[in-house]
């Protein structure tokens, strides 16, 4: 017994259940006990690697499991890095990103160079070799960007485009460098080299798309499609390694490919960042600081020679690239201070350089020691640049990335008026729960701090207790839905009530619902009941209605295109429904396109500039609303369509929208679409001066009031109709 137990708890630890129990309590409380003295969390884990490490206590060893979860590690933070940029920013600032990475990898290569032949007195071979470790860095503070939600400020999209640069240029010179040490560089080498790179660039953003985009459609289980994320990005990095590349290049090119598909705010997303800081981050940081040997200061002068050298030209080569930058392109100094924190840390691609050209043999010594192309001095120097690079690029990013959220959320709270917005999703039937929860779940805004709420109107003459179970069961499962995005609620409320319609109305009142959202069913009578419950509401209720017909999730659409109708900027809820629009379009990460007359387009732009960080809008003229049927030509299957329309007797209602419904049925049916009526609360005395300003429209106003009251029925009919064949 007493066997047994010894050996299971010698030095260093065997026993995998305590290994994990213990690197879980690290995680758990390194970062906990640090941050009261003001040190950053990676930072913490970094130092807790250094004392548990067996260069430290012999707590553990740096075996094959602490190297997998590593680097699981570096591959989920160039997987996070690529699928959290901007990509239209990345698009937008690419000769700043190609700029910068040539800054920072040319300044280090070529005084490292300089410095590692003339005081240090390496060949030149390997004074290139090592002035390559220089100039690469890992994106070890990532996390800390993520956790500020500063990940799509230029200063981040500058590094991470430049940390592909950086490490593609020093995997070409490790590649010739240990080629020519054992003399079997050739062109051919080169040939296979960017044969292979093109071959793979053309599989991952070619076909991973359309394979990505065919499982979203089919399975909505939330395990299954982060299985799906996680082994598509593995793949990315072993076709990489494949290829010749490093596998980090494979990850984040998974990540830019995955980008369009994993929404920004969702709960795929959530559960992305959440396993990877929960575990595979800080079991790769844990295991950085395992491999720094504090010991090496006693062991000579020469290490510390090479280690003060390294440590100061990589440092200040760094930082130099990141003030050129800032100054050239006139960033703030916050966000040039974010360029040289995120840069100058070097880890994996470093470590990986090193060992390579420690690894390489060049000939032997007398007595038949091998000589090293770098020696025992550069790679004990190096780890401990990686200890001391590390720990600066933490505290300069900490508060480089708390300075510029406070100035973001200072300009947001400024620039932009805030609504107190509720929104209401009525659900009807079991099939349309998930996508009308996700469409409200993308106008919550944390800034207007939404209400959600989600209505289900049981009419419990007929079979009653069946219909409330299966309330209950859609209630439930909207819940488990939201439970998934990060810090949102929605309230269940399941009302009894003999009328659908009066049910939703009595709702909007007691919780003043603001926007409303119904879904489209599927054919048969319980689309005739939908469609008069959707006129009744119209005619009723004054806010903002969204009619959504899911056909695909919206993380496997293009494109949103959005058909306007004229005078639309003439209505009361004209501003709210566009900032909605953009809530859609920024939430998905899909392009927008409006269609509509030039006037409305200046006022779409308009409200757009006043945005604290402006969309990229595309604009198409429609002066007819005829020219709506012919959008249904250019239509992809993968576009999602917004019809904007009107009640009768506003400014922006004429008779041919009475056909709208029709026409989506009949031209638009293989598409997801939705139809926004927009706020409608003026007075009859305001819509009779804008008719009359305007010189349009006044057969409509001829009704007057007695046009509005028969809303409900217009529209209830419209949305009864079949098409025909």
């Amino acid at each position: 017994m007493t066997d047994t137990f010894l050996l299971h708890f010698s030095l260093p630890l065997t026993n995998p259940v305590i290994i994990f129990s213990v690197m879980l309590f690290i995680i758990l409380f390194a970062p906990l006990l640090l941050n009261k003295i003001k040190i950053p969390h990676i930072i913490g884990l970094i130092i807790a690697g250094v004392i548990i490490g067996p260069y430290g206590f012999n707590l553990l060893q740096r075996d094959s499991s602490i190297v997998l979860f590593g680097t699981v590690g570096i591959l989920y933070i160039m997987f996070l890095a690529g699928l959290e940029i901007d990509l239209a920013e990345f698009k937008r600032n690419t000769k700043k990103i190609i700029f910068f990475g040539l800054m920072t990898f040319v300044l280090p290569l070529t005084f490292g160079v300089l410095a590692s032949y003339y005081i240090l007195g390496y060949s030149f071979l390997s004074s290139i070799l090592l002035a390559s470790m220089f100039s690469t860095h890992t994106l070890v503070s990532y996390p800390i960007v993520s956790r500020y939600g500063i990940t799509r400020n230029r200063a981040v999209t500058l590094t991470i485009g430049a940390t592909m640069i950086t490490d593609v240029l020093a995997l070409l010179i490790l590649a010739g460098v240990a080629g020519s040490a054992k003399e079997e560089i050739s062109s051919s080498f080169w040939l296979n080299l960017g044969i292979a790179s093109i071959i793979f660039v053309l599989i991952v953003f070619l076909i991973f798309p359309i394979i990505t985009r065919w499982f979203f459609k089919r399975i909505e289980d939330d395990i299954s499609q982060y299985i799906f994320v996680l082994a598509m990005v593995f793949l990315a990095a072993f076709l990489a390694e494949i290829a010749g590349l490093e596998p980090i290049i494979g990850a984040f090119f998974a990540g830019l490919v995955l980008n369009k598909f994993v929404p920004n705010s969702s709960p795929l997303m959530n559960r992305i960042n959440f396993v990877g800081n929960a575990i595979f981050i800080p079991f790769f940081l844990i295991g950085v600081g395992m491999l720094v040997d504090v010991s090496i200061i006693i062991h000579g002068w020469g290490a510390l020679k090479v280690a003060g050298v390294i440590i100061v030209i990589a440092v200040i080569t760094k930082y130099l690239a990141a003030f050129f930058t800032q100054k050239i392109f006139r960033m703030s100094s916050a966000e040039g201070n974010l360029l040289f924190g995120l840069s100058t840390s070097h880890a994996a691609a470093t470590l990986a350089i090193i060992l390579v050209g420690y690894n390489i043999i060049i000939g032997e010594t007398i007595d038949g020691a091998p000589i090293r192309l770098l020696n025992d001095d550069v790679l004990n120097g190096t780890i401990l640049l990686i200890l001391v690079s590390c720990a600066i690029s933490t505290f300069t990013v900490e508060r480089a990335s708390e300075q510029i959220a406070e100035h973001a959320e200072m300009d947001s709270s400024n620039n932009e008026e805030t609504e107190t917005d509720n929104v209401l999703i009525a659900i009807s039937e079991p099939e349309t729960v998930r996508s009308l929860t996700e469409l409200g779940l993308m106008f919550n805004d944390k800034k207007s701090k939404t209400g959600m709420f989600a209505l289900s109107v049981v009419d419990d003459r007929d079979d009653g207790e069946e219909k409330r179970k299966m309330a209950d069961k859609m209630m439930k499962a909207i819940e488990e839905q939201a439970a998934g995005y990060d810090k949102v609620s929605i309230t269940p409320i399941i009302r009894y009530d003999q009328h659908v319609s009066k049910g939703i109305l009595y709702t909007i009142k007691e919780h003043h619902i603001t926007d409303v959202i119904l879904g489209v069913t599927q054919a048969g009578e319980k689309k005739n009941k939908i469609g008069h419950t959707t006129g009744q509401i119209l005619s009723s209720a004054s806010g903002t209605v969204f009619i959504h017909h899911s056909l695909q999730p919206f993380n496997t659409l293009r494109r949103i295109r959005v058909a306007v109708n004229p005078l639309a900027e003439a209505e009361e809820g004209f501003p709210h429904w566009v900032k909605k629009v953009f809530h859609i379009a920024l939430k998905s990460g899909l392009p927008l396109v409006f269609h509509t007359n030039t006037t409305t387009m200046e006022e779409i732009e308009r409200i757009n500039r006043q945005l604290v960080k402006p969309l990229t809008l595309q604009f198409k003229e429609m002066n007819d609303w005829d020219e709506f049927l012919l959008l249904s030509r250019d239509l992809e299957q993968n576009d999602l369509m917004i019809a904007v329309s009107s009640r009768p007797g506003f400014p922006s209602y004429f008779r041919k929208m009475d056909k709208l419904p029709l026409y989506l049925k009949r031209y638009f049916s293989r598409n997801s679409y939705i139809v926004i009526y927009p706020e409608q609360v003026a007075s009859y005395s305001k819509l009779e001066d804008l008719y009359q300003e305007e010189g349009t429209f006044l057969d409509v106003f001829s009704e007057g009031k007695k046009v509005a009251d028969k809303a409900g029925s217009f529209i209830s009919n419209l949305w009864r109709k079949k098409p025909s064949s």
